[in-house]
């Protein structure tokens, strides 16, 4: 196994890069911290990735793993322990981050861009409103349901709530992925919410889980610069090993050319298939700044085309 460091391309406020961040402390790692702009260009970036512009990405060597179900379960693999799932339920708990990610999330960034909006700049808003909301988002649109949402995650918070009476964790005695999976909705709409504080003290046993992980800790990272993650993949070579699917529904086969794009949109990502699974897709590609690296995505959530 590759003996690179991992380096996670990231910023400070991204909520969906602080579930990796508690992941890391989970596992106690020691890891490389590259700070990446909040929206493109991200010219740094992109030579890694070909094109995938959503944060956080790991890149380890010349091994680049894009969107956080890809990361985590790389994570996971690489370190199994302490494990991330101490009480069992793996599946189940992939299961919930399609919750935590898809429909409590639509709802916590709902209210999050809605509490700032009166000082966030229009070129974020007009880069981050069509990524969450679609290419018809508009300010006014989201503000409209700005209390269903508010109370849609009163509703969910509360399920958690209830689920912690009994326990520190959420699956239990020690801390695992489902904890992850929701804290860092937590901590952003503590964040980005004017009265958070008071909305959230109406849970008591998840703020009191919420100070417990927050104890956990991010794990032991050290600043890098983007410059010098670019010269470690541009001098490392994929580790990556082939694996084909012979009952890929898709009918993929190695070398083919393709392209993986988002299902929610964004730009496509360009390469050769080198590997497959139920689970996981890579792909081959060169960049003259980086040379020849392994892309990594999750199959979930993503479109894959031929050609």
């Amino acid at each position: 196994m590759s003996s690179d460091p991992v380096i996670l391309h990231h910023y400070p406020q991204s909520p969906v890069s602080e579930k990796v961040r508690v992941v890391c402390g989970l596992k106690g790692l020691s890891w490389k911290s590259v700070l990446i702009p909040r929206i493109p260009p991200k010219p740094n970036l992109m030579p890694l990735t070909g094109g995938y512009r959503l944060t956080p990405v790991m890149q380890i060597g010349a091994d680049i793993y894009c969107d956080t179900k890809c990361i985590i379960r790389e994570i996971e693999r690489r370190f199994p322990e302490p494990t991330l799932f101490p009480g069992g339920g793996e599946g189940l708990s992939w299961g919930a981050g399609q919750w935590t990610d898809g429909p409590l999330f639509q709802d916590v960034v709902n209210v999050a861009l809605v509490e700032m909006s009166p000082d966030m700049p229009p070129e974020f808003l007009a880069d981050r409103g069509p990524l969450y909301f679609g290419p018809d988002f508009s300010l006014e649109g989201i503000k409209a349901k700005y209390s269903e949402c508010l109370a849609n995650i009163r509703t969910q918070f509360g399920w958690v709530n209830e689920s912690l009476k009994s326990s520190n964790f959420i699956h239990g005695r020690k801390p695992g992925l489902p904890d992850a999976l929701v804290y860092y909705l937590v901590w952003f709409l503590r964040d980005r919410m004017a009265e958070g504080d008071q909305f959230l003290q109406q849970f008591e046993y998840l703020v009191a889980w919420e100070k417990r992980v927050k104890d956990i800790g991010h794990g032991y990272p050290q600043q890098m610069s983007d410059l010098e993650a670019l010269d470690i993949a541009k001098n490392a070579e994929p580790q990556t090993k082939e694996q084909a699917d012979p009952v890929d529904p898709l009918g993929l086969t190695m070398g083919d050319r393709i392209t993986i794009q988002p299902v929610t949109g964004g730009p496509q990502v360009a390469g050769t298939l080198h590997s497959l699974s139920a689970d996981h897709i890579a792909i081959l590609r060169k960049d003259h700044k980086v040379g020849l690296v392994c892309v990594h995505f999750p199959r979930l959530g993503y479109r894959i085309q031929q050609g």
